[in-house]
């Protein structure tokens, strides 16, 4: 069973960077085949798929995100990381690390139970 488990602080700052890491167990992030992705659900909206780190160490992002958003792994901890940089209020969202298969970066096996992230000052 593969679990994961979002870790970061609850609070930042405008202007700040946000940094959020994902520990997984029951499984490898260089399983081939798996891409492991940031997912966010702002208060009264949709999710909001972020971007993924493959199985081959290789990144994608979303169009609307990518010059602002950083993701790293460290394969020895078998943990990756968000960094969301330059945030606003609007960056206040519950933040999500799940797993695809890469069929679509919308499908999700597994998911971690979320933590709320919030831009204020």
């Amino acid at each position: 069973q593969v679990q994961l488990q979002e870790s970061g602080p609850g609070l930042v700052l405008p202007s700040q960077t946000l940094s959020l890491t994902c520990t997984v167990s029951g499984g490898s992030i260089t399983t081939i085949y798996y891409y492991w992705s940031w997912i966010r659900q702002p208060p009264g909206k949709g999710l909001e798929w972020m971007g993924a780190s493959a199985y081959s160490g290789s990144t994608y992002y979303s169009p609307s995100l990518k010059s602002r958003t950083s993701i790293s792994r460290d394969t020895s901890k078998n943990q990756f990381t968000l960094q969301l940089s330059s945030v606003t209020p609007e960056d206040t969202a519950v933040y999500y690390c799940a797993r695809t298969d890469g069929s679509s970066w919308y499908v999700y096996d597994y998911w971690g139970q979320g933590t709320q992230v919030t831009v204020s000052s």
